[in-house]
């Protein structure tokens, strides 16, 4: 048997980034492995300058996730000021928002203009396990989930959080049975949500997912750097849940 760590991410929105192009920022339907990494990272208190800890995550767990209900779209046109930011040695970075826009007269912000994608009610159920000497036991990543160091969102810092994620660890021989194990609290909440059908279920390679893959993926998702913002590709595989017809 494996152990896997199970938790769950609601929020009224969220927002898992595509590879985005000009001002189109696109949004997938689940979050991908460097969007669940970094929401690690937070919890456990890693700044974005620590290369070599994101490294040593992105190198030590495996990854899935079950869509447990996709949620609604919705696009939102965006504009924000900020400060040029120059080039090279005089390249200026800021610590905050505010010193963004309070460092520079009002006349030398620009406005930067972009159409953002995000997911309305999105419920999914995300699964970690361990590789080769990982720097945190799972029972260690659970802890940092319930009690985060810094503040944890859905893709962006606009998608806040709207349930607790309930972290847990249980031993199963698939991973379409340690989801079968996972217990997680009835929220009212969730009672309205719409039936979207049968779930679906993404993984990673190495893992005995129980379920057969109907169609494999590439994604560019595995963080290199994140102070460059720089990822690799990674592959997918794809599955409907299981089901009566």
């Amino acid at each position: 048997m494996k152990e896997y760590l199970i938790f769950r991410l609601y929020g009224s929105m969220a927002s898992w980034g595509d590879i985005a192009v000009g001002e189109v920022r696109p949004s997938y339907t689940h979050p991908s492995k460097s969007a669940v990494l970094g929401l690690i990272a937070a919890a456990l208190g890693i700044s974005r300058d620590q290369e070599s800890l994101h490294q040593s995550l992105a190198d030590s767990y495996g990854f899935a996730v079950r869509i447990d209900n996709v949620g609604q779209p919705l696009s939102d046109y965006h504009t924000a000021q900020v400060p040029p930011s120059g080039t090279g040695r005089k390249r200026t970075i800021f610590a905050t928002r505010r010193d963004e826009i309070v460092t520079l007269p009002r006349e030398k912000l620009k406005t930067i203009l972009s159409k953002r994608d995000y997911r309305m009610d999105a419920l999914v159920s995300v699964v970690l396990w361990e590789r080769a000497l990982p720097p945190y036991s799972l029972e260690k990543l659970a802890e940092a989930l319930k009690y985060p160091d810094y503040v944890l969102y859905l893709g962006r810092k606009s998608c806040p959080l709207a349930l607790p994620m309930e972290a847990q660890v249980v031993a199963a021989d698939t991973l379409l049975e340690a989801l079968g194990k996972a217990r997680f609290t009835d929220f009212v909440e969730l009672s309205d949500l719409p039936d979207r059908g049968r779930p679906v279920l993404y993984w990673e390679e190495n893992v005995n997912a129980g379920i057969v893959p109907q169609h494999t993926f590439e994604r560019r998702d595995i963080p290199l750097s994140r102070q460059r913002w720089q990822f690799e590709v990674r592959r997918e595989y794809h599955a409907s849940y299981p089901g009566e017809d």
